[in-house]
């Protein structure tokens, strides 16, 4: 009787340790998802400043964790191609999207606008630029020459120019990773024509004493870059990050580039735009470069 006693006091222990032990796992894996919940991820596209732009979003980065509790990360990427693919798998919750990234991340990840980023992008048109010694005098007598774009997903320097030469054929088409790389190209005769922001251009064009360049065509007018919200974003997290941007000290909304009182731009035409020369991404990389539908899809549409 005494070894039956001893054996079931033996067996309760084992149980209650066991019990503990899956509480304890139970309890760490409650702790992850928690983690996971307590994250928000910032996207801000800052090609060819790299981690000097980043600095400028501290300030806020540590403002929203602490009005939201959350920890908060900012997520760079380094070109709008990596932009645009993050927005697809809607990885950030909150994004500081230029133009052309903005256009696709509200027409095909459902992303909502919730400032307006006019304060920094005052200059807000797509030019294309030629040699002042070449003799090229209007869009049309480009074809046939070999030109240079940005990366797709860039409003000025990719999708508006692709819109503006639209129906012509080119010998080929070059993408600079950034624009200073496109001006180097067109002063060096890599390139016959580039196309960039005006804002870049009369930024860089400083650097280029040696060589004249002109505009030989200016894009119609291009919305302001906008602060998106990820449509996976809980609301009554949304409304506190809304109520604390808005409220933001001064030094803290500059540094971020946004506007609190600016109205959001309306972006309907322009997803039209996009959408149009969408199709041509895959086309670029072709020689020649043929930027008219195929006779198949223009049947069907």
């Amino acid at each position: 009787m005494k070894f039956m006693s001893l054996s079931r006091v033996l067996l309760l222990q084992v149980l209650i340790i066991g019990l503990f032990a899956v509480g304890c796992e139970t309890k760490n894996n409650k702790d992850d998802d928690d983690s996971n919940i307590d994250k928000l991820s910032i996207g801000v596209v800052s090609y060819g400043e790299g981690a000097n732009s980043l600095v400028l979003y501290e300030q806020f980065k540590d403002y929203i964790a602490t009005k939201t509790k959350k920890i908060v990360e900012l997520e760079p990427a380094y070109n709008e191609l990596q932009a645009v693919a993050q927005v697809e798998r809607k990885t950030w919750e909150v994004v500081f999207a230029p133009p052309g990234l903005a256009a696709i991340a509200i027409a095909s990840s459902q992303y909502k606008p919730i400032f307006s980023m006019e304060g920094i992008s005052n200059t807000q048109r797509s030019l294309i630029l030629v040699r002042d010694d070449k003799p090229y005098q209007k869009i049309g007598d480009l074809a046939n020459q070999v030109i240079a774009l940005g990366k797709p997903g860039s409003a000025a320097a990719f999708y508006v120019p692709l819109y503006d030469l639209y129906g012509m054929t080119l010998a080929q088409i070059k993408l600079a990773p950034t624009p200073k790389t496109a001006l180097t190209w067109l002063s060096d005769s890599t390139v016959e024509a580039i196309a960039m922001s005006e804002n870049d251009y009369e930024t860089l064009r400083r650097e280029f004493t040696q060589t004249k360049f002109r505009v030989l065509h200016t894009s119609r007018w291009i919305p302001a870059g906008v602060v998106l919200a990820s449509p996976n974003l809980d609301r009554n997290l949304l409304s506190v990050i809304q109520k604390s941007m808005r409220e933001a000290p001064a030094d803290i909304v500059a540094d971020a580039g946004y506007v609190p009182t600016a109205k959001i731009p309306n972006y309907e035409q322009f997803i039209k735009l996009i959408e149009k020369v969408r199709p041509f991404e895959e086309k670029v990389k072709q020689t020649p470069v043929v930027l008219a539908p195929t006779i198949s899809s223009a049947k069907t549409k």
